[in-house]
């Protein structure tokens, strides 16, 4: 996965974790592309305190995803979702009974909140 993707997910998870600084300007760096001399004077701060802070949220996150494993466990169920999904679309081609089709189509649909 890439970098960037990855950060924004863990951030969306673990950022009320940080420090409000750490939360603002990984938000700024990775969700709101701006560049580190934005973001220092933005924050009336240098570029290297930017980068500092940046970098020690990084690392705060991705701790706590090798403590908590939340974003391995979330993409490992919308990956079991969606294999169920189109288990379901096989089976509502192969079968032609509508309550059953049906059924399915409510089946599929509750699963699909999950995601």
């Amino acid at each position: 996965m890439d970098k960037k993707i990855e950060i924004s997910i863990l951030c969306q998870i673990y950022g009320k974790l940080l420090t409000e600084k750490q939360y603002q300007l990984i938000e700024d760096y990775y969700n709101r592309d701006l560049s580190l001399s934005e973001i220092a004077e933005n924050n009336h701060i240098t570029r290297q305190a930017a980068r500092d802070n940046i970098k020690k949220g990084e690392k705060n996150l991705l701790e706590y995803e090798s403590a908590l494993e939340l974003m391995k466990q979330t993409l490992a169920n919308e990956k079991k979702i969606k294999n169920m999904v189109l288990t379901i679309d096989k089976l509502q081609a192969e079968y032609t009974d509508k309550k059953i089709n049906n059924e399915l189509e409510n089946i599929k649909n509750n699963i699909q909140t999950l995601i």
